[in-house]
């Protein structure tokens, strides 16, 4: 018998694996092995198990399914959710767990819903009176306790008018809010329109909640241009006057000719930004003025009374088709910093979603009218997941990263790089979402 020691038998395996993998080495399926391993066999599976795994993390919390793409980026904060489907808002965390949702018994917000800094909710409710409603009816707002009461209330919805979508609380305590007014078919057909049939032109109020007074209001009725009928009020060119808004821009049988869906406020230059879905534009709009100014063509800060100051993401609605369209369905123009606005563009028959920040004009900020061209695009996100065809918005966070709301599916958060680090996902119809930081006023005055 013949006897071989430890390491002669490390010899003759070893020159018994080269016999294989060289008579294997033609062989598409061929293996091929370092020299490392061969000397050093034990090592490979501790290496392997030494490899980094996957850093995404899918968790189901109380409200639905998050998922960290990269924890160590994301904005640890609460965010506020609107969920239309449900008439529900709630505060929840980046697990997706409940933090507090308000009792808002049988009514139905409609659509926008803010945490304001006392731990109230300032709110666009439903009316049940539905002389006239399209989405993003409302009717009422509220100002809402921690306990779900109405401490409160403004109606503004009878059969000449309706607000709706979007309210903003002003530095002075009063409030913005959107609203349809009615047009009967004949005081449209004077004013230029093409169809015979009511319109509901936009509107814009200004409530003082202890007076419960309106005490400045816009109307775009008041602003119109129409090159259809020369016969009638408004007529004249569309291209000369981008102040003035056509009238025949949208055929609408219902009416619902504009359905502006967003509102923002500029307070260093008292300047009101409003998103007009139909139109795929954001107006400007001068605050400076007095009610009876805002009627008219002159006056106020930049000397054009309530006609736009400035406007863009839509050149078309001037018949411009050379400069580039960002805007296809665009809604919440969020002026997060003096001069900066974040727009969501729906996308529309794109069928393919876009945020947008947007340099504004310096002209804007020095009470002059700015040169009508676009605002620069200093970042954009977009991806193929990302489309909602309603609703929807997005809010820069204090890390940098921006917080999407994408109306039919949740929430994502991006950074500047574009890298996505969490998604939320549930069955519901997003509005918005709101950040707000765990040691924020609003959040504190909640007294968790």
């Amino acid at each position: 018998m013949i006897k071989l020691n430890i390491t002669d038998l490390k010899i003759a395996l070893f020159f018994l694996l080269c016999t294989v993998v060289s008579s294997c080495s033609n062989d598409n399926n061929s293996i091929e092995i370092s020299e490392e391993e061969i000397e050093n066999p034990e090592t490979t599976e501790e290496e392997n198990e030494e490899t980094p795994i996957d850093s995404v993390q899918t968790l189901t919390g109380e409200l639905g399914t998050v998922t960290f793409y990269n924890q160590a980026l994301i904005e640890d904060h609460y965010v506020l959710v609107n969920d239309a489907a449900a008439n529900s808002v709630y505060l929840m965390d980046k697990n997706a767990d409940l933090i507090y949702n308000w009792p808002l018994g049988d009514r139905k917000i409609g659509n926008d819903v803010i945490l304001l800094n006392d731990g109230t909710l300032l709110a666009s409710l439903e009316s049940d009176n539905l002389e006239f409603a399209f989405g993003g009816q409302g009717g009422i707002i509220q100002i809402i306790n921690k306990n779900g009461e109405a401490i409160w209330n403004f109606d503004y919805s009878n059969t000449e008018h309706r607000s709706h979508h979007d309210v903003e609380l002003l530095p002075n305590g009063n409030i913005l809010a959107i609203a349809w007014e009615k047009m009967s078919a004949e005081e449209a057909i004077e004013n230029g329109y093409q169809l015979d049939n009511a319109i509901y032109p936009e509107s814009i109020i200004e409530i003082n909640p202890t007076t419960e007074d309106i005490v400045w209001e816009w109307h775009s009725k008041d602003h119109l241009i129409q090159n259809f009928d020369d016969t009638k009020l408004n007529f004249g060119s569309v291209e000369e006057n981008p102040q003035l808004i056509d009238l025949n821009y949208v055929e609408a049988a219902n009416g619902n000719i504009m359905h502006a869906n967003g509102i923002s406020y500029d307070d260093a230059n008292d300047l009101i930004y409003l998103s007009v879905n139909y139109y795929s534009e954001v107006w400007v709009i001068d605050h400076s003025t007095n009610t009876n100014e805002a009627t008219s063509h002159s006056g106020g800060n930049f000397g054009r009374g309530g006609d736009l100051v400035y406007r863009f993401g839509n050149p078309t609605t001037q018949y411009d088709n050379i400069t580039k369209r960002l805007f296809v369905n665009n809604h919440y123009p969020n002026l997060f910093e003096p001069g900066k606005i974040l727009v969501y563009t729906n996308g529309g028959d794109l069928e393919q979603s876009t945020v947008y920040e947007l340099q504004l004009p310096a002209d804007l900020s020095q009470n002059t009218i700015p040169a009508l061209t676009q605002p620069e695009v200093l970042w954009s996100f977009t991806d193929p997941e990302l489309y909602a065809p309603k609703v929807s918005g997005a809010v820069r966070l204090p890390n940098g990263n921006t917080l999407i709301t994408e109306g039919d599916f949740g929430i994502w958060e991006v950074t500047r790089q574009g890298e996505i680090v969490w998604r939320f996902s549930a069955q519901g119809f997003f509005w918005r979402a709101y950040h707000y930081a765990k040691d924020d006023p609003a959040i504190l005055a909640l007294d968790l």
